[in-house]
């Protein structure tokens, strides 16, 4: 019984600490949550082509470095598998749009010094349309590919 005692009087400790530390602001939760750094404007944006605006690819070259992997035909628009792995030398990010939902950008990915380029997301897609993978390289330079997913049953709503 005295084991148990300690125990909670630790636990009570800690707890206090913690609260006093959120209390006193030295710990931050939103800085964890990394709401301030969140593109809102790319992925809020209606169309296409303010999605690539806002993520700063006004102008994309295709590449064949780049690997799209989606299904031809997707039963079901809620969860259609996008896998994306960029060859390209110095890749500094990923974005997955679908070109004909409401809201196009799907999904944007930073990478940092050594980090793999690729990813796996599920993506919804609302019709039939090309999911497009933007790829950024360290010096500023955008490239693209592209590949159409045919939707038999829509995933926003259809």
């Amino acid at each position: 019984m005295d084991m148990l005692r300690r125990s909670m009087v630790k636990s009570v400790g800690a707890g206090g600490v913690l609260a006093a530390a959120l209390a006193a602001g030295l710990l931050k939760p939103t800085r964890v949550l990394a709401a301030e750094e969140w593109n809102r404007a790319a992925f809020d944006a209606k169309e296409a082509s303010a999605a690539l605006k806002g993520i700063g690819a006004s102008n994309t070259a295709d590449s064949k470095d780049i690997l799209l992997k989606a299904p031809d035909i997707a039963e079901n628009g809620a969860v259609v598998p996008v896998e994306v792995v960029s060859n390209i030398p110095n890749t500094i990010s990923i974005a997955v749009l679908s070109l004909k939902n409401p809201l196009p950008l799907a999904a944007a990915f930073d990478y940092s010094n050594g980090a793999m380029p690729e990813l796996q997301v599920r993506v919804r897609l609302a019709e039939t349309t090309q999911v497009k993978a933007v790829v950024k390289t360290a010096d500023g330079k955008f490239y693209s590919a592209q590949k159409e997913v045919k939707v038999t049953v829509g995933g926003c709503g259809g």
